[in-house]
């Protein structure tokens, strides 16, 4: 069983960057967390939703018979498997010789409610999944059709992608910069202190941007701290 992230929680993780969340992570001794290589198809993408992992395997003529059945195909099985909000994170090595679907299956699991596609590999009608409304990443665009290259193997199994490892249910946090993976048990305290360092970062900054040094301001000093928490009671008052 993964463990339930509740909405609020959810909805927290969308606030602060990746890089945000990574410094976070990295307080909790998680440094291997940014999924390398790993972009958004188009800017303003932004995702969080529990993963649901797919598995690829190296293709290998006897493991595909060469015609697809909807319901053995393990790809295809989870993707009429995914719950809504869940991100669809696929597992291809690194390997970018073929894309690991195309616009009709991302077309599948937007229709079904996903909060995202995610792959270390490509995708095959990039610039239609790009505008389908679904946020999408990967590491590449290729024309050729996934079975060229990959096997679907397995799917709800810890996988990696962009080096990264990926458990299902682990929470998928993407951005404009990228794609972070906060592990399901920590991810109702990390969102919050990220939350809340994002904010104290907007302050600091506005001082940088108002010509302050960064001396006694980044990191901030009692004063600087001092300073911040009336900016943010007069922000909380506006709001």
């Amino acid at each position: 069983m993964t463990q339930k992230i509740s909405r609020e929680t959810l909805d927290l993780l969308l606030i602060p960057s990746t890089a945000t969340l990574t410094s976070v992570l990295r307080q909790h001794g998680i440094t291997r967390t940014f999924m390398h290589g790993v972009a958004p198809l188009r800017p303003n993408m932004k995702m969080a939703g529990p993963a649901f992992t797919l598995r690829y395997l190296p293709m290998r003529e006897d493991l595909d018979p060469g015609t697809v059945d909807n319901l053995k195909d393990v790809q295809r099985v989870g993707i009429e498997q995914i719950g809504e909000g869940e991100v669809f994170v696929v597992d291809a090595r690194g390997d970018t010789r073929a894309g690991t679907m195309g616009s009709i299956l991302a077309t599948r699991l937007h229709c079904r409610g996903a909060a995202g596609i995610v792959t270390d590999g490509a995708y095959r009608d990039s610039p239609v999944i790009a505008e389908l409304g679904i946020p999408a990443y990967a590491a590449a665009m290729n024309a050729h059709t996934n079975k060229t290259i990959h096997h679907p193997s397995e799917i709800q199994v810890p996988v990696a992608c962009g080096d990264v490892a990926v458990c299902p249910g682990d929470i998928i946090v993407g951005d404009e910069e990228g794609v972070v993976v906060v592990p399901a048990q920590l991810a109702d305290e990390v969102a919050q202190t990220a939350a809340e360092m994002e904010e104290k970062e907007v302050f600091i900054t506005e001082k940088i941007q108002a010509g302050a040094s960064i001396i006694g301001v980044y990191p901030p000093d009692e004063k600087t701290l001092a300073e911040y928490e009336e900016w943010k009671r007069k922000r909380r008052e506006r709001n």
